[in-house]
């Protein structure tokens, strides 16, 4: 610009009057310009390294990067009141643009970060200051605290908003400006930050922002990627077995209701199975023991009057005015409002399940659900128990379920009837026809899973339900089980003895089928589908003479224990561990998922070589000494000439 004008001042002063020679002098001026600022742009010309230098420029920038965060996240750590504001510095990491090391930095700066809050956030929630608050003058130590919480709240949520846009970006495949990090890295940044904010859910429930990590978490439990659905669906799952309080999980199941019915239920079932880690179930009951104790009663003035002294009189005083403060402690807000909490959490909860049941029955969510009403049931209200049942047996009879839904509706319906059900007049009878029906689908070629459930199912129907199973049909339920054990896996078979060792303890007369002799008219019908009328009593538990001859040696022991019946004491009862253990525990204790033999077998014994041994293992210097002799002479001795003993035998034969 410098020369244009230069110039321009040069023609004025010379009165060119050519306007052509004055354009054309204008033009070249301009281009001149141009190419000078071209020229001051470009860059000075970089020698290229190699492949090995290339590295070690890359350690060591990033070594520099490792030691300043280090120093940074030390300074804060070491007094965060003072060294608040170099959050900001160490966040500022997190917009690295060196190519080089851009991804790394960033990915170590997420973690770092995550540390330092995880130690330097207070355990209270940070409320904003009023205006009243933000005039009034107030000590130094009190202004010094006041701005750390401000300068941590905003680092914190600024923290939070990074990793939300770094998800956002991979989700969108949105390439920055700077090209600092290429859409390849995108994934690998995103699963730190979604790690970093699972963390965040866990550890800080009580801090600012949770429930905007809650709604960042909750949808990535459907995500396609199955690493993030399972660090989100891990985080859920623990934040709610570890809540005591009952407001992160409300917030949680607000999140997955709407989740739910906003995806019109085409959801992962492991977003409803987190729902059964809600720790619901022992504050209602500690709620139901609270009601029912006895309250304290304290002495009215004219019993005081009659029975104490006046000394006693004032030492009784002042005892009642300690337990009522102590009592008013207990007694506080936060318990009254704990249940109302988990009152709503599990309002919702089942309006998500009765939902499904009702508009999406062939939803791959099914299992889940039944599994939840399993694990809630004695929480249902009354009113909805006749039309439960209702539903759970037009699912088992619909045949759309497979096995192992039938199964859970089964668990739910015995669940239900066996907590508040108790008082209804419902006779199940259906159901055990159904379970007794459906037992011999389970086999050594199938799902091993399922045989826990039908465990669990045993337990709750005929074990706990004594009272109302006639000794028919616990006879048949006795003698189908011995049948089913025969076609099983080891340890579902273990499972299986055990559930009918416990069903001859509680119907003690089922140990007529250990005998050969017929009671009553009739014989065995074993392809009836009704226990009470397939004539169990005329029958015997003939299984258990090949189950004694069984490879695996704890369904032999247990085969050798019934055929003596199942004593508790003498030489044919189980040792005290064995004898303690549930079927489910046994079966779960000689488990065969790993593919392996359990309990393992033993190998063949060794068998030792026979050598000789020679030299300083033999202690008597006497015998040492003549080896050594014949092995030193053994040089000296001749080979034998077969021939001329041949030849000599000849000559000796002629002679004669």
């Amino acid at each position: 610009m410098i020369l244009k004008i230069q110039l321009s001042e040069e023609t004025s002063f010379k009165n060119i009057k050519n306007s052509n020679v004055s354009k054309l002098l204008t033009c070249t001026v301009y281009i001149f310009d141009f190419v000078l600022k071209i020229s001051e742009e470009e860059p000075e010309i970089v020698p290229l390294l190699t492949p090995q230098e290339q590295l070690e420029l890359r350690a060591q920038k990033l070594t520099e990067k490792k030691l300043h965060m280090a120093s940074l996240s030390s300074a804060v750590l070491a007094d965060p009141h003072v060294n608040i504001k170099k959050l900001k510095e160490l966040r500022a990491m997190l917009m690295e643009t060196d190519p080089c090391v851009a991804v790394t930095v960033r990915k170590l700066v997420m973690v770092s970060l995550l540390e330092v809050f995880k130690d330097i956030v207070p355990s209270y929630r940070i409320r904003p200051l009023t205006e009243e608050e933000k005039a009034a003058k107030v000590k130094k130590e009190t202004l010094q605290l006041r701005e750390f919480e401000e300068g941590l709240v905003s680092q914190y949520k600024f923290y939070l908003e990074d990793l939300e846009q770094t998800v956002k970006d991979w989700k969108q495949k949105k390439q920055k400006r700077s090209q600092a990090v290429s859409l390849q890295s995108y994934k690998g940044l995103a699963e730190v930050a979604i790690r970093c904010i699972c963390d965040l859910l866990v550890a800080l429930p009580h801090f600012n922002f949770h429930n905007n990590i809650v709604v960042m978490v909750v949808p990535l439990m459907r995500d396609s990627v199955k690493k993030v659905s399972e660090m989100c669906c891990g985080a859920v799952s623990k934040l709610l077995k570890q809540d005591k309080l009952g407001q992160a999980s409300l917030a949680v199941v607000k999140v997955i209701s709407g989740m739910v019915k906003g995806r019109n239920y085409n959801v992962k079932p492991e977003v409803l199975n987190c729902l059964l880690c809600l720790r619901i179930k022992e504050v209602e009951m500690r709620k139901d023991t609270e009601d029912t104790a006895p309250k304290k009663k304290f002495m009215s003035f004219k019993e005081k009057r009659t029975n104490l002294s006046r000394m006693q009189r004032k030492w009784k005083k002042a005892e009642e005015k300690l337990q009522k403060e102590l009592l008013e402690a207990e007694a506080s807000e936060s318990k009254d409002k704990k249940i109302k909490l988990h009152t709503e959490t599990l309002n919702i909860v089942f309006l998500i399940y009765f939902r499904i049941l009702k508009k999406a029955q062939k939803s791959i969510l099914l299992p889940s659900v039944l599994e939840g009403l399993a694990r809630f049931a004695h929480l249902i209200n009354l009113e909805f128990f006749d039309d439960l049942l209702s539903v759970l047996y037009g699912l088992i009879t619909s045949g759309d379920l497979t096995y192992r839904e039938s199964l859970h509706c089964i668990l739910t319906s015995f669940h239900i009837l066996s907590g508040q059900g108790d008082v209804l007049n419902i006779d199940p009878l259906k159901f055990y026809n159904h379970l007794y029906k459906t037992l011999l689908t389970l086999h050594a070629g199938g799902r091993n899973e399922d045989t826990a459930i039908v465990l669990q199912c045993l337990d709750v129907m005929l074990t706990k339900r004594r009272k109302q199973v006639t000794l028919q049909r616990a006879q048949g339920f006795l003698k189908r089980l011995s049948t089913l054990s025969l076609h099983l896996l080891p340890d579902s078979s273990v499972g299986i003895l055990a559930a009918n060792r416990a069903l001859m303890h509680t119907f003690p007369k089922c140990d007529i089928l250990l005998d050969n002799e017929m009671q009553g008219s009739g014989v065995y019908l074993p392809e009836l589908d009704v226990p009470e009328y397939c004539n169990p009593q005329n029958t015997a538990l003939w299984e258990l003479h090949l189950l004694k001859r069984h490879y695996h040696p704890m369904v032999r022991k247990f085969a050798a224990h019934l055929m003596k019946g199942a004593p508790s004491e003498g030489s044919g009862a189980l040792s005290m561990e064995l004898s303690r253990r549930t079927p489910v525990q046994l079966f779960e204790d000689y488990s065969v998922k790993d593919m392996s033999f359990n309990p393992p077998v033993a190998g063949p014994p060794s068998k030792k070589k026979e050598h000789f041994t020679i030299g300083d293992a033999f202690l008597d210097s006497e015998l040492k000494t003549l080896i050594n002799a014949a092995l030193q002479n053994e040089s000296e001795l001749t080979s034998l000439d077969f021939t001329s003993q041949q030849t000599q035998q000849e000559t000796r034969m002629t002679a004669n």
